[in-house]
């Protein structure tokens, strides 16, 4: 289980016009890669869809707003030739969007109408408009306009106006922010607005005409957009009827379901083989039993045999990790650094075990723990990573209890094993020999990986020889005479480097490298002091808060300390012992035995299961 597995190929032999149908049951499954085999193109009954794709993404950029509900866009269920379904979808789009285009015309202009109204509405609101006559707007007289200008958000108005004097501009009711976007109520001559209006274009800005409707009571300016709203919903609800009353006649969801379905299959098929009546679809499945695949192709219906074959010589097969599901979480791990190949090892079940350990560690906490855990539970379906969170959660909350600390009180809770702040030096000391036990596995991760490789004699004559070096050099701080097991350990990996390369300079070179991975196994071990510096640090941080709650005068002053440290801690801390734990993982156990040089399983994506915009 330690070893991902590679995906089965599998051959499907499909009658041509089921290709389609083929396809959409295959990814609806979630469980297959496409790869055709060497020297497959793309048949021409597909290559020929291309011209009337980009057809249909024009009819699509014009008219996708207008077409039915996303959720009544199927396609059908026996597809003919491609070539055919398309035209014939294409036709049927045209012959909808020619009885549609009146009332789409109509449609846009009162939703252009709409948008005026809600404009004015909002300006309305935000400047005083009551102390204006109406000759100072509209009827500003046969020499003055009026202009509306609505700037960009955080744009300065001196940007768009012009100094009065020189411009024979006046800004009538200020500048009011609505949104964060300035709008400019002005007055002035029509060249002076023109240059105005050209400014404010360049800022991307828009300008807008005084309606005609505008009075200075500000009463029937409301009475009018209220009005003539409620009268532009009702046009467009009945308008919204009639295009239903369209897709209906002409059958529009059929058609655009088909064409979908047709340009998700362009999207994501670059090679298929076919003869005039039958195609080959090929290609890797994680579904290494095959049950839902052939259930996926007799729930389509199609016309089609499986067969799970050889792969083709010089193909590279995509690789599955096998976890169960307690440790699926923990795969984003070995995923950070790419795919373990098939000769390594992927980590995710040690690390189920160690991250929630060092996470804890560093956290130990029982309420904020709980806090979090139930913060990553409530976030489980939409992030994956949030289950992390509640793995770490659960493991602060339980060394919460070893410390003794309940939302950062030492005094409510005693303490299973210490208090952090009475043995700093234990709590240093700890997270090193755990740390030690990691990269000891690590590197006996490394040797299963040249097992694998059936590189198994080499790593006997030189990396085997570093285990014993590390672990006696570890073993020194207790035991001194351990030394001498080291020394024999050093003079083993430079014999076991002659022995191999057959040459005796290599016992020289051999001990640079002794020295350079010695140094930086054990620069790799002290990095997890860390782990206790950071339970001291929330240990130290959780007495702060107690200490300033303490000093306050009132039980509200109290109360409110303790709450908003706790936020401070959970939030601040949080971020940062994951920051520091995914560090040990990536560049200090990682780097004993991961490359990442393997090829990940990539499924075939969803079909359009529903209608998708251009």
């Amino acid at each position: 289980m330690l070893r991902p597995r590679p995906a089965r190929w599998f051959e499907i032999l499909a009658a041509r016009d089921d290709a389609t149908l083929v396809l959409e049951a295959l990814a609806r499954t979630g469980a297959v890669e496409l790869e055709a085999r060497p020297r497959a193109g793309l048949p021409a009954a597909l290559r020929d869809l291309m011209p009337l794709l980009a057809q249909y993404a024009d009819l699509s950029a014009r008219y996708h707003a207008y077409w039915p509900a996303s959720e009544s866009c199927r396609p059908s269920t026996f597809p003919e030739a491609p070539l055919a379904t398309l035209q014939r979808c294409l036709a049927t789009i045209r012959a909808w969007a020619q009885d549609a285009e009146p009332s789409i015309q109509t449609l846009q202009r009162r939703e252009a109408e709409r948008s005026e109204l809600q404009l004015w509405e909002r300006v309305l609101r935000a400047l005083d408009l009551r102390s204006l006559a109406p000759s100072d707007l509209a009827g500003a007289g046969p020499w003055l306009r009026a202009r509306l200008f609505v700037l960009p958000p955080g744009t300065a108005p001196e940007q768009a106006l012009p100094i009065a004097d020189e411009d024979g501009l006046e800004t009538v009711a200020g500048s009011v922010p609505i949104n964060d976007a300035p709008h400019l109520l002005v007055v002035g001559r029509p060249e002076a607005l023109q240059s105005m209006a050209q400014t404010v274009a360049t800022l991307k800005g828009s300008v807008h005409e005084v309606p005609s409707w505008l009075h200075a009571d500000a009463g029937s300016n409301q009475a009018h957009v209220a009005a003539r709203l409620a009268a532009i919903d009702k046009e467009a609800n009945d308008l919204r009827s009639a295009l239903a009353s369209l897709h209906r006649r002409h059958d529009l969801p059929r058609a655009l379901g088909d064409a979908n379905r047709l340009q998700w299959v362009m999207r994501n098929v670059r090679a298929l083989e076919a003869s005039e009546l039958l195609c080959w679809i090929t290609g890797w499945s994680s579904d290494l039993r095959g049950d839902s695949l052939e259930r996926a192709l007799h729930d389509a219906g199609a016309r089609a045999l499986l067969h799970f074959a050889t792969p083709p010589v010089n193909m590279r097969a995509p690789l599955l990790l096998s976890n169960p599901r307690w440790a699926r979480p923990f795969e984003v791990f070995s995923r950070a650094l790419g795919m373990p190949s098939s000769s390594e090892a992927d980590p995710s079940q040690l690390l189920a075990i160690a991250v929630p350990l060092m996470f804890g560690y560093m956290f130990g906490d029982v309420g904020q723990g709980l806090v979090i855990a139930v913060a990553g539970w409530w976030l489980r379906k939409r992030y994956v990573i949030a289950r992390l969170l509640m793995v770490g959660g659960l493991s602060a909350s339980a060394f919460g209890f070893v410390f003794g600390g309940v939302f950062g009180l030492h005094r409510l809770l005693p303490a299973l094993w210490l208090h952090p702040l009475d043995a700093p030096l234990t709590v240093l000391l700890v997270p090193l020999v755990g740390g030690a036990v990691l990269l000891t596995l690590g590197l006996g991760l490394n040797a299963l990986e040249a097992w694998w490789r059936g590189q198994w004699r080499l790593w006997l004559l030189t990396d085997a020889a570093l285990i014993v070096v590390y672990l006696a050099l570890l073993a020194a701080f207790v035991a001194p005479a351990a030394l001498g097991a080291a020394a024999l350990g050093a003079l083993y990996f430079c014999v076991g480097h002659m022995v191999h390369a057959r040459h005796l300079a290599a016992g020289l070179s051999a001990i640079g490298e002794l020295i350079e991975k010695t140094l930086q196994i054990g620069v790799n071990t002290l990095s997890f002091a860390r782990v206790g510096a950071f339970a001291l640090a929330h240990a130290g941080l959780s007495s702060a808060i107690v200490a300033l709650m303490d000093a306050a005068d009132s039980s509200v002053a109290k109360a409110l300390v303790l709450v908003l440290g706790n936020v401070v801690v959970i939030v601040l801390e949080a971020l940062v012992v994951s920051i520091q734990t995914t560090r040990l993982v990536l560049f200090e156990f990682f780097t004993r035995f991961m490359q990442g040089q393997g090829r990940a399983f990539q499924p075939l994506p969803a079909p359009p299961s529903i209608h998708q915009e251009n």
